[in-house]
């Protein structure tokens, strides 16, 4: 089973009528990536309309044909968007390319829609309804038992593609969501073990073969501590990681899960909003040393991440207003206005087309190189909602733009840090090049990265101390 479109095709299957060919050019602008029109690759091919081939050839010269289109379009290179159609999961040949070389995903679709949206259209199998609902019958089962995921639009498809399963509840079937059977260690800190960690240890139940706690917010992502939970882990290659918690948490955990022997797998379980929709998606791992933040890490994949909302039901008010700095800035990059879903998914798509941040995933720092050089300053006993807020109005002031939207929706305030030490911890930032400082900005095309001289950053610096 795919987990994930990293290295992968993204193929589209479902019955005709699912929009797989109207969703397929959506989800590749979002992942940077091609998009294939299997039906219009065989047409061209035999320069005849689907029907009239059907008609022409008959179904089993027809599925032959298709499959040859199909298998084709799997194996190339680069990674594409493949809609199939409805039927060319029926080839054995076609199941065992999407095994190969996929990430398959049902697009779901109801009969009744289904029906709606091809009644009176050229297919020549959807001239008679109690047909096409016999079809739709006999093939459910096959697009189910094909399908590494199931999603109905193009935020469902984006995030399949990372590994991100959303569903409130999730937590309750955590144990069927860690991918394969080995064993599993929980980590946590003590307040989430305290709220969830007795529901995320039944859902575990015999796979679960220790627990452990982690210090607090930034406490977690300290050498020491990770050194502690490389000790007390006993998995062997085949277990898996679980994180349960906030973006800390994750953070320690994901790092310690890249190196302890040489990397196992691991499955990230948000509970804070700022987890949510940004820091358990992607893979970036780190630690914090004293002269920055994040500055130790790796790039590590997750298994799964599971995105559970009604974990948010127990957020602290002051929890869910930093996490609201990284909302905004995603809206920002999106230009609209984004849910919890809606923004996993933008980071999911940024993530897939760039999963080790050479390019446009690094749009996800808008602001954040002024955040972590405030957080450092602070000795990072500054909240990173409260930081983030501060080095998005930086980021807009800089791209001249209104800092209203920012203002209205997180009301910064300047913070006493020392400036010396802010601008140091600045100048360490792995954006830094030479004498000029690499700043996400945004422009009337969206994001974009812009080198700014060191005196204009640093002015801009100033303006966010007291």
């Amino acid at each position: 089973m795919a987990l994930n479109a990293l290295g992968r095709q993204v193929a589209l299957v479902g019955f005709m009528g699912a929009g797989k060919t109207t969703l397929a050019p959506l989800v590749a602008e979002r992942l940077g990536r091609r998009s294939v029109d299997c039906d219009r690759l065989l047409e061209g091919r035999v320069q005849l309309k689907l029907g009239e081939l059907f008609a022409k050839a008959g179904e089993v010269e027809f599925r032959i044909a298709e499959a040859g289109i199909v298998v084709g379009a799997l194996e190339s290179s680069p990674d594409a968007v493949i809609a199939l159609g409805g039927g060319a999961i029926k080839s054995p040949t076609v199941r065992a390319a999407l095994r190969d070389n996929a990430l398959t995903v049902l697009v779901e679709v109801d009969l009744d829609t289904a029906w709606e949206r091809v009644e009176g259209s050229d297919r020549p199998l959807a001239k008679d309804r109690a047909q096409f609902r016999a079809l739709y019958e006999e093939r459910l089962p096959l697009y189910r038992e094909t399908a590494d995921a199931v999603a109905c639009d193009v935020d469902g498809i984006v995030l399949a593609a990372a590994g991100v399963h959303h569903e409130a509840g999730g937590l309750e079937r955590l144990g069927e969501l860690v991918p394969g059977d080995g064993p599993v260690a929980l980590v946590a800190d003590s307040t989430v073990l305290g709220i969830h960690g007795g529901r995320a240890q039944a859902s575990l139940g015999d796979r679960l073969v220790s627990s452990h706690e982690l210090p607090p917010g930034e406490g977690a992502k300290q050498l020491h501590v990770v050194e502690r939970l490389w000790s007390e882990l006993s998995l062997d290659r085949g277990g898996t990681v679980v994180a349960l918690g906030g973006g800390c948490v994750t953070d320690a955990a994901g790092f310690a899960a890249a190196s302890y022997l040489r990397g196992v797998p691991w499955v990230t379980v948000p509970t804070t909003l700022v987890g949510q929709v940004d820091a358990a998606i992607g893979g970036k791992t780190a630690i914090d040393i004293p002269q920055g933040k994040n500055l130790v890490g790796a790039f590590h994949w997750p298994a799964r991440v599971v995105i559970d909302e009604r974990l948010l039901e127990t957020l602290p008010e002051h929890e869910r207003r930093m996490g609201r700095a990284e909302l905004v800035k995603t809206e920002l990059l999106a230009g609209r206005p984004l849910d919890v879903r809606a923004a996993a998914a933008y980071k999911a798509g940024l993530c897939v087309r760039d999963p080790h941040d050479r390019g446009p995933r690094q749009w996800l720092n808008l602001g954040h190189t002024f955040a972590h050089a405030l957080e450092a300053a602070a000795d990072f006993d500054l909240p990173h909602g409260q930081a983030v807020a501060l080095g998005l109005l930086a980021a807009l002031r800089l791209s001249g733009r209104d800092t209203a939207t920012v203002e209205e929706a997180l009301a910064p305030q300047p913070v006493a840090v020392d400036r010396e030490r802010a601008w140091a911890a600045l100048l360490r930032d792995k954006k830094r090049a030479g004498g000029e400082i690499n700043l996400v900005l945004l422009s009337d095309d969206g994001p974009t990265l812009e080198a700014r001289s060191a005196e204009e950053v640093r002015a801009a610096l100033d303006t966010l101390i007291r």
